[in-house]
């Protein structure tokens, strides 16, 4: 997709905000959406999306909606390095497919680093097993400030 269409309500991540998809839920309030990756780049891969925008990009995104999402992945990555310890953290966001986005809603991934681990690649991990997220999750929920 390129960077100038209309938002897709069908994109995954719109169908996990209306319940017609599950996920495994970090965090949640009225404006922000924190929940594993299920093709997770390292383990700890967590996404941010906004509940409130149909912004599909950073370009497109409100100021407003910008500032509470930041402000939530960096309480998470906050969370994520104390739950995991891990080495360090990427905080990742793509634009427009050339850009390596996959889906088409504004979202950041939070990604744990290791020094000695590989990172996998963006949308080619395969899929992790669904009680290791949620134990993972509840992991970093339980180190959220």
């Amino acid at each position: 997709m390129t960077l100038h269409a209309a938002y897709d309500p069908a994109n995954v991540f719109a169908k996990i905000l209306r319940g017609e998809m599950p996920a495994v839920k970090v965090f949640e309030d009225d404006a922000v959406l924190a929940f594993m990756d299920v093709f997770p780049q390292s383990e700890g891969h967590v996404l941010l999306i906004s509940k409130t925008s149909t912004a599909r990009n950073l370009l497109e995104a409100e100021p407003g909606t910008l500032a509470v999402l930041v402000a939530a992945t960096q309480r998470v990555a906050r969370a994520v390095v104390k739950a995991l310890c891990c080495d360090g953290v990427s905080v990742m966001q793509f634009n427009g497919e050339a850009g390596g986005q996959t889906v088409f809603h504004l979202h950041f991934h939070v990604i744990p680093r290791w020094a000695d681990r590989p990172l996998k690649s963006h949308g080619q991990a395969g899929m992790a097993d669904m009680d290791q997220l949620k134990t993972t999750a509840a992991k970093i929920a339980a180190a959220l400030d």
